[in-house]
């Protein structure tokens, strides 16, 4: 009888292409630089002593730069991969997470989601947004 952690079993591929593939981005903590694989792991995380402990050393700086380093890498690979055409946001917020293994997530940043994001971009006037 093969045990659950014998390389060559079933279990043991399944966990080993868990983890090699890329998760959801909802389930990673920009602050602790972790992916947790599901829902209960990231509440598990968020309640785990040493994320309460950075979340609180944690400054309003800290969120500004994060904020203004997605929104110039953002516009980079913006002008540099589509120049002036006109580009569907949600497709290109995926090639940007692409383009980056270790690019700046949205849930770390002052924007809550991809439209006030792009919302901030069009009245500062960095991109024209059509709705």
């Amino acid at each position: 009888m093969a045990r659950t952690s014998d390389i060559g079993t079933a279990k043991y591929q399944s966990k080993k292409l868990k983890a090699a593939g890329l998760s959801k981005l909802k389930f990673y903590c920009q602050v602790c630089e972790k992916q947790c694989r599901d829902a209960n792991g990231f509440k598990n995380h968020l309640s785990s002593p040493s994320h309460k402990y950075k979340i609180e050393s944690l400054s309003t700086t800290t969120i500004t730069n994060y904020s203004r380093s997605l929104e110039d890498n953002f516009i980079k690979l913006l002008k540099t991969s589509h120049g002036t055409k006109p580009v569907n946001a949600n497709k290109f917020y995926q090639e940007y997470i692409l383009s980056d293994r270790d690019h700046i997530h949205l849930n770390s940043t002052k924007w809550n989601n991809l439209t006030q994001f792009l919302k901030h971009l069009g009245t500062t006037g960095k991109v024209k947004v059509d709705n």
